[in-house]
């Protein structure tokens, strides 16, 4: 019998006199102790579904149909029994953990409040059961962490705390709308493992939302796949992965098995010539950080060397903390090294030394970032056409029509069409986001760009969308790329050469396919085993 049923349920939100269907029709169900994913690319419905039948979304939507807990349809529960559900019934692990997370308030009392709310409890006993609750999800030394600030968290540290507010109370149905998303495979896989160890131990019912059906294969039971609002296909997870029904879920079929089947991967076409000469060199860089309360510094690169030839994409990967951003920032000149260098074309330009970094124009137009968050690196104030015309203006002395020219030109170079221009960032997907934060990087013709988690945040498709554009782009302009990931499948996909890092030490480096397939250090292999998928074959 089922313990939460969705039937018919639609979804229309009304803004400024428009009325927009965002669910139409969405029925599903999930049974005690069975896990159920909804998978879907970025804007299906999976998210807005699963608020609306909780009774999450705001007065403008419109939801229509029936969401069931056990006999109570929590539709059309009063306000106060549906806030007594919702948290000792149903507990909710959200995609962003710093953003649902109160800076300002401990781990600890935050998790607390999730226990306060629905019980009456003395103080002594609540600090032991958070501590207890924050050992069982894997958090080391609960008794000191708990007094943390999440700040003080890594993001898998974060997404474990918001796993521990989730089961404070035992609740028979956990809800986890995109739990792993943006986290490094080795922490990925580890959050997994405990949903999944957590739903053995108390015989949980969980509903996992993704956009990677590599991530569910690993854990669920069934699966709903949805696209533009409706549920197209629903089976069981061994029916999807060998039979799958819909076209659209073949889709998302092949690019999860891009991304665990390595072994498939051939080198990407219109590499870069192995004689290319070399772009980027740095060389012995060492980075440290003085923080308050500590008197030894932290330590967050140790004697990282790494070349970028012309023309070539190479990926730097590694676990989250292991100082690949801290590398990314070095080589974009936004940070100064504590020792080494960095050269353009055999030119230092990045050094140990005092106050901000100060480049040359030629130098500081010859290297662009796109950062991971192209909404927090977006202007929401501007629109896309003042976004790209930037470069321009500052940096060229074009009249406004030649500018107005380049950005059109530019847009359709990145595949967008040209009503975004008139756009603000809020107005466009993640997708579209993310192509005007590399049109803006690109604008100028970069030497290299580096791209720093730039598909962390995109559904599959979208991601598959990005990567061909970053390889036409390098076919194109010449351009180089640095890479960031915690993907390994889309570094397989994309680079030639890959550098591994752990804890600020590169352990391993060379072509992608020799690295992948013949891993020589235990830590490549240990994040090569972690592909979600991998093992389970999807």
């Amino acid at each position: 019998m089922a313990l939460f049923s969705v039937e018919d349920l639609s979804v229309t939100f009304r803004r400024r006199g428009r009325v927009t269907a965002a669910v139409r029709g969405v029925s599903f169900a999930v049974e005690p102790g069975r896990t159920l994913a909804i998978v879907g690319e970025s804007g299906s419905g999976k998210s807005v579904s699963l608020l609306a039948a909780t009774g999450l979304l705001p007065e403008t939507a419109e939801v229509r149909g029936s969401a069931r807990f056990r006999e109570a349809d929590l539709l059309r529960l009063p306000r106060a029994r549906l806030r007594a559900v919702r948290g000792r019934h149903i507990g909710f692990v959200f995609q962003d953990p710093l953003s649902n997370l109160h800076p300002l308030k401990t781990i600890g009392a935050q998790i607390g409040e999730a226990i306060t709310a629905h019980e009456r409890i003395g103080r002594a006993a609540l600090r032991r059961r958070v501590i207890d609750l924050l050992a069982e999800v894997g958090i080391d030394d609960p008794e000191r962490r708990i007094d943390d600030h999440p700040h003080r968290f890594s993001g898998g540290m974060r997404q474990r705390a918001m796993i521990a507010m989730a089961i404070a109370l035992r609740p028979e149905l956990i809800i986890a709308d995109e739990p792993t998303t943006a986290l490094d495979v080795t922490v990925q896989a580890a959050i997994l493992r405990l949903l999944r160890r957590l739903q053995e131990r108390y015989g949980t019912a969980l509903i996992l939302v993704s956009h990677d059906l590599a991530v569910v294969s690993e854990i669920a039971d069934d699966v709903a796949v949805m696209r533009g609002g409706e549920i197209v296909e629903i089976a069981p997870i061994a029916e999807i992965t060998t039979a799958p029904g819909h076209p659209y879920t073949r889709e998302l079929l092949g690019a999860a098995r891009r991304g665990a089947a390595l072994a498939d991967v051939a080198e990407p076409p219109a590499a870069a010539p192995r004689e290319a000469r070399p772009l980027l060199a740095a060389t012995g860089l060492h980075m440290a950080y003085r923080r308050r309360g500590r008197k030894d510094p932290v330590t967050a690169l140790t004697g990282v060397s790494l070349e970028v030839r012309e023309g070539e994409i190479v990926g730097l990967v590694g676990e989250s903390g292991s100082g690949k951003s801290t590398l990314g920032r070095i080589v974009a000149g936004l940070l100064r090294p504590t020792a080494g260098t960095v050269a353009l074309r055999d030119e230092v330009y990045n050094a140990p030394g005092r106050g901000p970094l100060r480049l040359r124009r030629d130098l500081r137009t010859a290297i662009q970032v796109v950062f991971q968050d192209p909404y927090g690196s977006l202007n929401p104030r501007r629109t896309v056409a003042a976004t790209l015309a930037e470069p321009y203006v500052v940096n060229t002395g074009l009249t406004a029509a030649e500018i107005r020219d380049r950005v059109e030109a530019l847009v359709r170079r990145v595949e967008l069409p040209p009503a975004v221009l008139h756009r603000f960032p809020a107005q466009l997907s993640g997708g579209q986001r993310q192509r005007v934060a590399i049109a803006r990087a690109v604008a100028l013709r970069p030497a290299l760009v580096v791209a720093d988690e730039p598909l962390s945040a995109l559904d599959i498709t979208t991601q598959a969308q990005i990567v061909a554009l970053i390889r036409r782009l390098r076919a194109e302009l010449g351009t180089s790329f640095l890479f960031i990931s915690h993907d390994l499948g889309v570094v397989a996909e994309l680079c030639e050469r890959v550098v591994v890092l752990r804890r600020g030490r590169v352990v391993e480096a060379g072509p992608v396919r020799r690295v992948f397939h013949d891993p020589q250090h235990p830590y490549t292999r240990e994040l090569l085993d972690s592909i979600p998928g991998r093992v389970a074959r999807v």
